[in-house]
C-alpha cells in the first residue's frame, strides 16, 4: 500500500505565485471531488539506486474512491469503492480484499475520506525554491506511517511532483501527467468485478 499514497495529492490548475504552495494544497483537499491522471514512478534505495519504475493512470472520486492502475512493467489493479480495498494481480490471477479503513490505517491516503486541512495531519514546513519548482515538505503527525517526508513541488500549473521518504532511506519519485480536475467520472469506474479463475483473498461479507 506504499504505493497507493502518492495519489493522495496532484495538480492544481492556476499560477501559481510565490508564497502560494501551501494555500494551493489545501485548496485541493477542500476543492477537489474528482481525478484523472497519468503517473510515472521510480523507486530508490538508501543508496540512490533506482530499483523500480512504472507507469500507469490514476482516478479519484471523493469520498473515500480511487482506481490505481499500474500498466507497466506489468499489470496490476489497486480499486477503493468506498468501503473496500481491492488490489488484483493479473499475472498471479489473485485479488485481496480488506475493508478500506484496516487496509490503510494511518496512511496519509486517508485525506482521500474527508476533505480537511493539511495542518490536521501533517506538519508543514516553509516553502523555497528549487528546479524551477516551489516544494514544502510535510511530516505526517502519525509515526505509524510508510512515509516520514514527502515532499511536493509546484510549477506553474500546480503540482508536478511528489517525492516519499520511508524509514529505510527509500525514496519514490512520482511525476504526474495529462491531469484533469473535477470532470464527470462514473461511479462504476471505481466498482471490482472479481475475474472468472481468480483466488480471492479476504471476504466482504463483515
Amino acid at each position: 500500500m506504499r504505493l497507493v499514497v502518492l495519489c493522495c495529492l496532484l495538480l492544481v490548475g492556476s499560477p501559481l505565485m510565490a508564497g502560494e504552495a501551501r494555500d494551493r494544497l489545501d485548496r485541493f483537499f477542500a476543492e477537489v471531488e474528482t481525478l484523472k491522471a497519468d503517473f510515472s514512478q521510480t523507486v530508490s534505495d538508501e543508496n540512490g539506486q533506482v530499483i523500480q519504475e512504472s507507469a500507469g493512470t490514476v482516478l479519484l472520486l471523493r469520498p473515500g474512491r480511487f482506481r490505481w492502475n499500474y500498466e507497466k512493467p506489468f499489470k496490476q489493479l489497486i480499486v477503493a469503492d468506498g468501503q473496500f480495498l481491492w488490489t488484483y494481480d493479473a499475472e498471479l490471477a489473485q485479488a485481496t480484499v480488506k475493508p478500506l479503513a484496516e487496509a490503510l490505517g494511518a496512511s496519509p491516503i486517508m485525506l482521500l475520506a474527508e476533505p480537511r486541512p493539511l495542518t490536521e495531519d501533517f506538519v508543514v514546513v516553509g516553502e523555497r525554491e528549487e528546479r524551477g519548482l516551489q516544494w514544502v515538505d510535510l511530516t505526517p503527525k502519525v509515526h505509524d506511517t510508510d512515509f516520514d517526508r514527502i515532499r511536493i513541488g509546484l510549477d506553474a500549473r500546480g503540482i508536478r511532483e511528489m517525492h516519499l521518504s520511508d524509514h529505510f532511506g527509500q525514496q519514490t519519485v512520482i511525476v504526474f501527467d495529462d491531469l484533469e480536475l473535477n470532470g464527470q467520472i462514473p461511479a462504476s469506474r471505481f466498482r471490482f468485478t472479481v475475474p472468472a479463475g481468480v483466488d480471492v483473498i479476504g471476504t466482504t461479507n463483515r
